[in-house]
């Protein structure tokens, strides 16, 4: 006779969310909120405050709806078996409460701000849902998954910029480049997870057009990423003196590009190759943040 299962308990659930992913996604609506505050008072610091919790919530959201919609594929992938809730004990049904649980805590928070900032946390949901959800199943379609990565990425940069102002050229422009960066990064791990996908027959761009042009277009888009960059700090909507960084980091991004392709685009190398471009993306980032209004 089969014993029940014993349910997962509130340190099982809390350990399926994917904190690295969740915060390294933070930097994005938090560079938002940094280019659109103009002062810091009490007030603005607890909007500051009541935002950050509310991103974090919304991406937790995200990613465990995704898991949740993904479970039986994840399971038959090697790379990600070992590591999905269902090993943590959690139903399916558990893990879906959770993620409904997470985006509600989200967009309460969220209406504690400017509508439009709470109509961006809806949009993002959707749009989460649209991509993970398997009725939609824009993850397994090719092209489409990229455009939902392009418009996703746009849209948690103008999340934060939503806290303290109006949606302006500006900020679509600077929106662009966390878009362009999303979308390539997100080919990278399309190319990365390449034999999973296709053992499970999940049409990513690697899968429906082979690892080496699913690579390649990530590099065609992040060169564009540097190129808004120059344009933004070229033109003075971000500091002048930021030129230098595309100027500097490209070369070594294209560099690493090569050694990646030269090694074989495995999971290990493509790995290997994202910790690469992150810290790249680190100093930009880091950048950023020293010129926001901000900082000033």
């Amino acid at each position: 006779m089969a014993l029940p299962r014993k349910r997962a308990g509130l340190v099982a659930y809390a350990s399926s969310i994917r904190y690295r992913d969740v915060l390294l996604l933070q930097g994005s609506p938090l560079l938002g909120v940094a280019f659109s505050v103009r002062g810091m008072t009490i007030e603005h610091a607890v909007s500051v405050l009541i935002f950050a919790l509310a991103s974090v919530l919304l991406v937790a959201h995200v990613f465990t709806f995704n898991d949740w919609a993904g479970i039986g594929l994840d399971s038959n992938d090697p790379n990600k078996s070992g590591d999905v809730f269902a090993v943590r004990g959690i139903s399916d049904h558990g893990v879906v409460l959770l993620s409904l649980g997470l985006l509600a805590a989200s967009l309460l928070l969220l209406a504690l701000l400017r509508v439009q900032t709470l109509l961006l946390g809806i949009a993002i949901a959707a749009l989460s849902a649209l991509y993970s959800h398997p009725t939609f199943n824009a993850k397994g379609t090719p092209v489409v998954s990229s455009f939902s990565h392009l418009i996703g990425g746009a849209l948690h940069f103008l999340l934060g910029y939503s806290v303290f102002g109006a949606i302006d050229r500006r900020g679509v422009l600077m929106a662009l480049f966390f878009a362009l960066t999303f979308t390539a990064g997100h080919l990278n791990q399309e190319v990365r997870d390449h034999e999973g996908d296709r053992l499970n027959g999940i049409r990513t761009n690697a899968v429906a057009f082979g690892k080496t042009s699913a690579f390649v277009a990530g590099w065609l888009l992040f060169t564009l990423a540097y190129a808004d960059l120059f344009f933004l700090a070229y033109t003075g909507i971000l500091p002048t003196p930021l030129t230098v960084l595309p100027s500097v980091l490209y070369p070594v991004h294209v560099f690493w590009s090569v050694t990646t392709l030269r090694d074989g685009l495995n999971f290990a190398t493509v790995s290997r190759f994202q910790n690469r471009y992150r810290m790249l993306y680190a100093v930009i980032g880091a950048a950023l943040v020293a010129t926001t209004p901000f900082v000033r």
